[in-house]
Order: structure tokens, then C-alpha cells, then sequence
């Protein structure tokens, strides 16, 4: 599913175009509901999984994502089909 985040292809936090990766916002169990429900940003390789700022190495910036996640999901379906899926809170 085409990301209900975003709808450029640049990264999340610094605009760019260049070196994107895509990332699962809810990633271990949840990776595969993340691909199914659109929950992927763009980010560059820096900002995803190199430290300090990549949100791999970074809770403050993965945290982020997680409520802007959660934020777009429950705009959509709703807290309680929120928390049946993905079972955390992260507002």
C-alpha cells in the first residue's frame, strides 16, 4: 500500500530526495501491518539508520514517526482499530 503519511518521495524530516530509504515505522511484529495499512515514510540513509539522528539509533525521532503513525491511522480508522492492531499507545 502507497504510504498515508506522505505523498512526495523525499525524506521525512529533511526534505531531501537524495538516498531515500523506505521505513516501516512499526517495524518487528508489526513491520507487516506498517506495508499492509501504508505506515512508510521516506527518509534519507543519515536519518534512518545511522547514529545519532537515524531513527534505528534515535528514540526521540522514532517516537516521532510512531505518533505521526499512529495520528494518520486513527484520522482513517480510528483509536480503537488503532490499538486491536497494533496493541500501543504512542499519543
Amino acid at each position: 500500500m502507497k504510504s498515508i503519511i506522505q505523498s512526495e518521495k523525499e525524506c521525512c524530516f529533511t526534505h531531501s530526495t537524495a538516498n531515500l530509504e523506505k521505513h516501516h515505522i512499526f517495524n518487528g511484529p508489526n513491520r507487516k501491518n506498517s506495508e499492509k495499512y501504508g505506515l512508510t515514510v521516506y527518509l534519507t540513509h543519515n536519518m534512518h539508520n545511522e547514529p545519532p539522528d537515524g531513527v534505528h539509533h534515535n528514540k526521540d525521532n522514532r517516537e516521532h514517526l510512531c505518533r505521526i503513525g499512529q495520528e494518520a491511522f486513527e484520522a482513517i480508522h480510528g483509536h480503537e482499530e488503532f490499538m486491536r492492531i497494533l496493541r500501543e499507545n504512542f499519543l
